[in-house]
């Protein structure tokens, strides 16, 4: 009888990985935006968009579990108001190669400052970061200030918040997912939901990255990996000084009261500056504040941190 119960949950399982890769194949050909950067023997995934222009380019990062289709809405959007704008797959992640561990801010800091430099592209920039890329951010900013003209924080994570029972706690059951997800992806169980991958709100090429990197084990297990050092990544964070001097716009989701004790840590960064903004949309959520329908706010953000730089601010 335990013989045969195995042999049917195997059989159920063959049949669920099954169909699930052969969703992925229905959902037709597929070839990711961008151009691979070499960064000294390994590739990153780099997505530019927008004309170059004497305006600073919008250099993003995406959170945990993201990639650069994150950004593909807000992209477009600012692409079509002539901004300039890249955004990149974190190694391991979405189409780039893997990269040594551990993967803390330290580690992906010190790929985005060779990423920068093999680009082509020039600085300073504004850095936009969204969810746990708030650190990463952090930590590059406070490394290589000369490259920094100021900071859009979504929804993003700070070296503030590290320290509170809440965040904690939250953190235990992020890493619990993680640990279940990258076992997941391993094994084929996600490809049966291909079409659950994006919770954003993107355009389609935008949409079918995600999707393909939302069913990928590699992609899961490297954001495992990330997400395993996140303690790691906000005390190497927490290290470095933050400038006043850079406009700061922080754009939060939701609902405000019910946040608020995030929100507080959250805005230390925007409370700091000498040209801090906040904004909070009520109706966007942690995701879709990046998509197409809610991200508003976010241009805002971005252009009071433009305008801040202008020669006139503040006179």
């Amino acid at each position: 009888m335990i013989k045969a119960i195995g042999l049917g949950l195997a059989a159920l399982l063959a049949l669920w990985v099954g169909a699930g890769f052969a969703l992925v194949a229905l959902s037709g050909h597929f070839e990711p935006s961008g151009r691979s950067v070499d960064v000294g023997g390994r590739k990153l995934r780099l997505v530019c968009a927008g004309p170059k222009t004497d305006q600073p380019v919008i250099w993003m990062e995406a959170g945990a579990w993201g990639l650069a289709a994150d950004f593909a809405a807000i992209q477009q959007r600012l692409a079509a108001k002539g901004l300039r704008s890249c955004a990149y797959d974190r190694a391991g992640m979405g189409f780039s190669d893997p990269g040594p561990k551990p993967r803390d801010s330290a580690a992906i800091a010190a790929d985005l400052g060779k990423l920068i430099a093999a680009s082509g592209e020039i600085g300073p920039f504004v850095f936009m970061a969204h969810s746990m890329a708030g650190q990463h951010i952090r930590l590059y900013a406070g490394q290589h200030p000369e490259q920094v003209a100021g900071l859009v924080l979504l929804e993003a994570t700070t070296p503030e918040m590290a320290a509170s029972p809440d965040a904690q706690r939250f953190l235990d059951r992020v890493q619990m997912v993680a640990r279940a997800s990258a076992i997941a992806g391993s094994l084929g169980l996600t490809k049966i939901a291909y079409y659950k991958g994006d919770r954003i709100g993107l355009p389609p090429q935008g949409q079918a990255e995600k999707r393909h990197a939302f069913v990928s084990g590699r992609h899961a297990r490297t954001a495992a990996d990330e997400v395993m050092v996140w303690p790691q990544g906000a005390a190497q964070a927490a290290a470095v000084p933050l400038n006043p001097d850079w406009p700061v716009a922080v754009i939060t989701a939701g609902d405000s009261e019910l946040m608020a004790g995030w929100n507080k840590a959250r805005r230390a960064p925007e409370r700091n500056s000498r040209a801090g903004y906040y904004e909070n949309e009520p109706n966007a959520g942690h995701a879709t504040l990046l998509g197409l329908t809610h991200s508003d706010a976010v241009l805002r953000g971005v252009d009071h941190v433009l305008a801040a730089l202008q020669p006139s601010a503040g006179s």
